[in-house]
Formats: C-alpha cells, structure tokens, sequence
C-alpha cells in the first residue's frame, strides 16, 4: 500500500509518480479557476457570470468503463458482474504508469476536499486534474475546506484525472479509450479519455456506497430537506419522477440533492454542490435552480449558447443531459451543515407510464425493500428509438450503478432502519392515470405537490387506507386537493379489465426482476 497519508504536497505527488510537471497549482480559489480555464480556452464566459465547459463525445457517465480493482483485500465484499466489472492489479498499475508519463511536463491542478457531512463518517479527497475547470467542479461540488482544516489535511481517497489520456482497450483490458478505474486497497481512483465531470463526484459515491454499510450508514442515491419543525424527509427517484421538483420547497430547508447518508446521527449531505440537469430549465418552473445559472463560479456543461452568450436550455444539440454546477448555498434555503434528524418520511417516487400504480400509497417495511430493491420507473414512447410501448426500468436502490456490495445488503439495512426510527414510507407515482401512455393522461402535477404536502404535514399518516388487489398497496381513502376518484387507479380506466391486464404484467415483471435478490413476496400486503 503507498503511504499516501500526511505527506508535504511535492512528497506525495513523488510517491504517486507524478514527477517533471511544469507547474502545481494548489487551492485555487474560482476566480483563479475560472481565468485559467478562459485563457486555456477549456470553457467560455456566458452571460451573467457562469463559464460554459463542452465534454465532447462522453456527454454522460460511461457505466461500461467503470473497473473494480479485483484483489485479495476486498475481493470477497464485491458484487462482481455488469455493474462492479473486474479489472486485475497488474491492469491497474501498468495504466498508472502510462499516466505518470503523460504528466510529465504538463501543469496540474489539486483541490483536497471531503466527502459526507457528518464528521463522524466524512472522508478526505484529494483531486488532481490538469484541466482548471475540472478542478472548479470538484470546488463546486466536494465539501470544502477553511484554512484550519487545510492546515492538517490528510487525503483518505485520491483521484487522478486526466479526460485527454486515452487507454487502448486490446493492451490495456479496458473496454474503451474511457476508463474509470477504483482501487479500494490503494485508495486511488483513475479518471481518463472522457471530459464528463459527473464521473469525477460519482468515483467517490461509489466509494462511499462501499464504506459506509459497515459503520451501520445507509448510503443514499436520493435528495433530502427539512421542515420548520425539524422533520427530515427523503426523495428517491430516477431520472424524470421528479425528484429535484418535489424535494425543492421554499418551505422548506435543502439538505442535498443527491447523495446522502442515513446514520446513527440521522440524515447527511455527502456532497457541497449541486448538479442539476438544465434541459428546459425556466425561471417558472424551477426558479432557484435557474437563478444560478446566473452566478459567478457556476459551470454550465453542454449547454449551447446563443449569439449573446445567453444560454438555451430548450437547444439538445450537444445532449439532453445539459448539466450546471454549484455550490449548495447558491440556493437559498440550503442547510449551511448538510445535516438533519431522523427521517420523519421516505419518499420513492416513480413514473409509472403503464397507468397501474396509484399516485400514493403506504408501504410496509417489507414492501418498502421490495421497492427499494426493484427500483422502478418507465420509459415512455418516443423517448428512445425504437420504443413504441411503455419499457419498465428497474435499478436496485435507484441507483445501481454506483452499488459495489450486493444491493440485498442496502436493502437489509434500510429496512433495519425503517423499524428501529418507525418511518413512514411511502410510493408516490408521478405517471400516468387512466390509462398506460397514449391512452390515459400524465398525473395533474398540481395533485403530486398537494400529495407530497399532505405526507409531510402527517395527513396521510393518519387517512384511513384501502388495499389494491395486485401489489397489495395500501391506498389512502382520501387526500386534500386530490379528487378521490384519482387516488384508486383502477377507477380512472375505462376498460377495468385492461387494468386488471396491464397490472398483472406488471406485476410480473416486479417480479422478475425482485427475484434477483429475494424470492416473490409470499404475502404482499402483510401488516409487518
């Protein structure tokens, strides 16, 4: 193992091999960032302050680039297979190698950083890129440092990365030029062949998602905020139910929105930033989120730009995944800690395009890890080629990508959880009602907002509720603002029997795929 740990700066790019390098550029502050990126002609200034950066072909995660180092350490702990894909040591170090010499003469960038909110499980990050603005993204996104803490800052986890270095899949084992390479034993992440800064903050994810679960902390794909009262609530979703719209609430104080902890302390922000897709992003719709894409030190990436330098958040032309990159207290009832309680409510939301489950219910704590583990949202018609009916999308936890332990060990301890803190767990659907889409119509957003008030207020927790034939859920009789009527999905269809259809297909592909990591639930609706 390198002994990485309290070493001057200099000693431990030595050690790395990062030998002959031009210049070394030490936490920089934005401005600094930002001047070095314009002159470097990495990103461009847009109107109003926020630089534009484009990552060229990778415009998203590359999933099938990212390796595991499989080694004797930590081998037994990985759920190997499509997901935690398996790269050897000696694969490993020989791509090290080709990157210290890559470095040789250039000028690098480090930012040390941490990672998780709650001092008690926090990690330190030291990041070195050699492109500036990669190195405002981790500013914008890792937790920071004041000077006190820089003084005895000692990296846990280091990531080297380089978007212009290029593997070559036949000598080095990678599957393309992009890779993504985490050694847990080592403590060292290798980033290169792809410009998409998101892989930069989901490396340590991953990492956290491996460490935590042995210190009895959930680690959480998910936004979070808190009430006036102190009541925590949790929004998990996948891309499209909604869950940056539901979980930012004026009201209401933003824990993060996107990565969390759930400790023996309660709820926690791994992250100091945001990373908000912008496509149609409007000041109607999304106001906070819009008004920092008017700060000074926020990135825009990928979003085209007009004659005047303004962006268009409606213009696809490089992606639909348009990203900008923020600290957190841009928005302006952020939580100055990142820190809450216990978790009052955990919200899964899902757009259910085949019109079956209803826009809420109740869930036990065994129905919770069944959803928990499945995952599940739909893609509708029309959104990819070749899609002509809605496509169920399962991914364990909501977020399966980032999982390197076997996704039944969150599931277990969310439930664990759910049972010691007696949480209220609900399914909220954001899809469709009245029929599967091209037939029934989306749920009135109007009644999602006044659902979600209803769960965070406590209504709902003390409504009477109604079980549903299929996947046992229990279905509250009434909700303000919403018309009973919409509350039971089956009265919406005209053609009941088609329901019935639909749900029973659906309901077989739930179970399908739950049965990956359990058998089918013997009882749906049992009161556990």
């Amino acid at each position: 193992m390198l002994p990485f740990k309290n070493l001057p700066k200099h000693e431990f790019l030595h050690r790395l091999g990062l030998r002959n390098l031009t210049r070394v550029h030490y936490q920089l502050e934005p401005a600094q960032l930002i001047e070095k990126a314009l002159s470097d002609e990495e990103a461009y200034m847009v109107e109003g302050g926020p630089i534009v950066a484009y990552t060229g072909k990778h415009t998203g995660r590359a999933p099938n680039d990212r390796f595991i180092v499989r080694e004797d350490a930590t081998a037994a702990d990985i759920d190997w297979g499509d997901v935690n894909k398996p790269i050897g040591p000696d694969q490993f170090g020989w791509i090290l190698q080709k990157m210290q010499r890559y470095f040789n003469g250039r000028e690098i960038y480090i930012r040390d950083c941490l990672a998780g909110a709650d001092k008690t499980h926090q990690i330190g990050v030291r990041v070195i890129t050699d492109k500036a603005w990669h190195n405002l993204f981790a500013y914008n996104m890792f937790r920071r440092l004041d000077d006190d803490q820089l003084a005895d800052f000692a990296p846990d986890y280091t990531i080297i990365h380089a978007p212009d270095f290029h593997t070559d899949p036949e000598i080095d084992g990678t599957n393309s030029e992009a890779f993504v390479l985490i050694h847990l034993s080592l403590k060292l992440i290798l980033i290169g062949g792809t410009h998409y800064a998101g892989e930069i903050k989901k490396s340590i994810f991953g990492v956290m998602n491996y460490l935590l679960p042995q210190h009895d902390v959930l680690p959480m794909h998910c936004s979070a905020n808190i009430g006036p009262e102190g009541d925590v609530a949790v929004f998990f979703g996948l891309s499209g139910t909604g869950k940056t719209t539901l979980s930012a609430d004026a009201s209401r104080t933003l824990i993060g929105d996107d990565e969390h902890g759930w400790g023996p302390n309660g709820v926690f922000n791994f992250e100091g930033g945001c990373y908000a897709k912008t496509i149609n992003l409007s000041p109607e719709g999304e106001p906070e989120i819009y008004a920092t894409t008017k700060m000074f030190g926020t990135i825009l990436e990928n979003v085209v730009l007009d004659e005047h330098r303004r962006p268009d958040f409606t213009d696809t032309t490089y992606t639909q995944n348009t990203r900008c990159s923020y600290p957190i207290h841009y928005i302006p009832n952020a939580s100055d800690i990142g820190q809450g309680g216990q978790p009052q409510n955990v919200i899964f939301l899902t757009c259910d395009a085949f019109g079956v489950l209803p826009p809420v219910s109740r869930l036990t704590p065994h129905q919770a890890a069944y959803h928990f583990l499945n995952g599940y949202t739909a893609k509708v018609a029309g959104t990819e080629a070749g899609v002509t009916e809605p496509q169920a999308t399962f991914s364990a936890c909501f977020g399966a990508p980032f999982m390197p332990l076997p996704v039944k060990e969150y599931g277990d301890l969310l439930t664990k959880k759910i049972r010691e803190q007696h949480v209220n767990v609900w399914l909220v659907n954001t899809g469709w009602t009245g029929g599967a889409y091209g037939t029934g119509q989306r749920i009135n957003l109007a009644y999602t907002r006044a659902i979600v008030n209803a769960i965070l207020d406590g209504t709902l927790a003390q409504t009477d509720t109604e079980q549903e034939d299929f996947f046992g859920l229990h279905i509250p009789v009434s909700c303000p603002g919403v018309p009973t009527d919409v509350l039971q999905p089956r009265q919406t269809w005209a053609d009941r029997a088609a329901y019935d259809d639909t749900a029973r297909d659906l309901l077989r592909r739930f179970d399908e795929n739950y049965a990956k990591y359990h058998q089918p639930m013997a009882q749906r609706g049992a009161a556990d």
